[in-house]
């Protein structure tokens, strides 16, 4: 098959997006319907929210969408929530072998190694209009990413009373975000491509919380002052249609590789992301879909990466009255992971949508959630 001009000037843009090594910041899941299919949006993504997915997905449809969303995500590993929850309880007056050891236990568990935390959510306010085959997009969001590790290991004291202290330091960045989005699309909506131009304030953390038995241990409130830098990013994205039936489609996020100023000094570059999308259509009313991150992509905590393998499926029914959808994704830089389950409702009146998902992972005690509503005409 002879490959068109746009989509080989396609192909040399992601390339050129493509990291030498894998230092992107984790792909967030934003939007439930994304989430409720497992975060697989790349391919799917035709209203407001592909200013985030993939900005070619604007021109795949000609509509006005305006939409306010919401939604994150708290991963526990290694059960350091509930470690972390004993040494609050821990009651350090009694100096007895019995209460010594339950001590050392609750020590053992915080320093285990891989125990941490990670959290990410996004909110914000999406729109998307179009002229012709030309489509416009812009949201105004928040995108913020972090977590938490054993920076100082949990010591036990013996003595009366039983001393157990330790730390755990907190990181964090807010990408608080401007974003302008154009697409176009060709041969009647087989290939389309975008461009989305984003300021971006970011809020850098580093903050760290005591680790005191018989103490609360509060992560959510010794973040620290953040530090305040402003800088530009820029995302590429392409989707090709070769039948009514099924889209490929790959993002390029932050191309130019956003710098912004670290709490307590040095600089924080954000690496592209780079991800590919596919979806089907069986028939009208289902959807299948998948993404995979071709970019390792680094978090806050260290040792700890993200490269995420999506998979979903949505059912609508009376013209998109209702659509259901269920999904699963699987962190690939970690073998020992599950393929955590997620799945999602929406409901449509006239032009007015109300959507919501989520999903659990049972083993390493994971939640997210999304929600959001629409006025799409």
């Amino acid at each position: 098959m002879r490959c068109s001009p746009w989509l080989r000037m396609a192909i040399l843009l992601v390339a050129s997006a493509w990291p030498s090594y894998g230092l992107a910041a984790e792909f967030v899941i934003v939007g439930p319907r994304a989430m409720g299919m497992g975060g697989a949006g790349v391919a799917v993504t035709t209203n407001a929210l592909a200013t985030y997915w993939n900005p070619a997905g604007l021109a795949m449809t000609q509509t006005v969408d305006i939409r306010m969303q919401g939604g994150g995500l708290a991963i526990d590993r290694r059960g350091i929530g509930d470690a972390l929850h004993d040494l609050e309880n821990f009651d350090g007056s009694n100096p007895s072998a019995e209460n010594q050891a339950r001590a050392r236990d609750i020590a053992d568990r915080i320093n285990r190694p891989g125990a941490t935390v990670s959290v990410n959510g996004s909110a914000g306010l999406y729109v998307k209009g179009h002229l012709g085959e030309h489509a416009f997009g812009f949201n105004v969001s928040d995108v913020a990413t972090g977590g938490g590790f054993v920076s100082t290991p949990v010591t036990v004291t013996p003595g009366a009373p039983i001393t157990v202290t330790g730390q755990m330091a907190l990181r964090g960045l807010e990408a608080r975000q401007l974003a302008f989005s154009y697409a176009y699309a060709f041969s009647d909506k087989t290939f389309s491509i975008g461009i989305t131009a984003k300021v971006i304030q970011g809020a850098a953390y580093n903050g760290s919380t005591d680790l005191t038995g018989g103490s609360g241990v509060s992560t959510t409130d010794h973040f620290g002052k953040p530090n305040i830098s402003t800088t530009y990013g820029i995302d590429l994205g392409a989707i090709y249609r070769p039948s009514s039936w099924i889209r490929f489609a790959v993002v390029a996020k932050d191309i130019n590789k956003p710098t912004f100023d670290a709490a307590g000094g040095g600089e924080l570059k954000l690496e592209p992301q780079v991800r590919f999308g596919f979806a089907i259509n069986p028939y009208s009313s289902l959807t299948l879909s998948a993404d995979v991150d071709a970019t390792s992509n680094k978090t806050f905590v260290p040792g700890v990466k993200s490269q995420l393998l999506s998979l979903g499926l949505e059912q609508t029914i009376l013209s998109e009255f209702l659509s259901f959808r269920i999904g699963t994704f699987k962190n690939m830089q970690d073998a020992s992971t599950p393929f955590v389950p997620t799945a999602g409702l929406g409901i449509r009146w006239f032009n007015f949508r109300a959507d919501a998902g989520g999903g659990y992972d049972f083993r390493e005690k994971g939640a997210l959630v999304s929600a959001s509503i629409s006025f799409t005409f």
